[in-house]
């Protein structure tokens, strides 16, 4: 089981520095041709090591709907592409894995037939808010590098707080 662990948190580490990467390139070239790039060499990648295992998948055994996935896998590179050097990587990871949690709730409720356990339902939300908290303390931080903190009554012209 702690080789799984690893291996998906490897994964992550993977996973953001492979958006910086193409979020740099999709300044310079574009986010559809930087997830081209990413899908080409990504598919080149993937044919060598299939090569050298000496497989390679059967395509006339796998359902038409699976296909979904690439196109969900490409939009989610070009997307990334665009918004991780807009956003930063903190912001734009946290608000991704913040989707892929709640797409993960919703899935289980649709494969399972039924509604979350309350028990679920606050896992969840403990979650979203520990991922949410690094967004909150950013924008505190960018409202005390304006030379104001958000949660202060704002000043009149004359310097003093208006009475409440």
């Amino acid at each position: 089981m702690l080789f799984f662990i690893v291996l998906a948190l490897l994964n992550g580490v993977l996973i953001g520095a492979s958006r910086t990467i193409n979020g740099q390139l999709s300044t310079r070239a574009g986010a559809f041709r930087a997830s081209v790039w990413n899908h080409v060499v990504g598919f080149v990648f993937l044919s060598a090591v299939l090569l050298v295992l000496r497989t390679w998948p059967d395509l006339t055994d796998v359902p038409v709907a699976a296909y979904a996935g690439g196109v969900f896998g490409a939009l989610f590179v070009a997307v990334n592409s665009h918004v991780f050097p807009r956003l930063g990587a903190m912001s734009a990871s946290v608000l991704v894995i913040s989707g892929q949690v709640l797409s993960a709730v919703v899935i289980d409720c649709v494969q399972q037939g039924r509604l979350p356990s309350l028990v679920r339902l606050a896992g969840v939300a403990l979650v979203l808010l520990g991922l949410g908290l690094p967004l909150l303390k950013a924008r505190r931080r960018r409202g005390e590098a304006e030379g104001r903190l958000s949660d202060d009554p704002p000043q009149s012209p004359g310097g003093a707080a208006p009475q409440r």
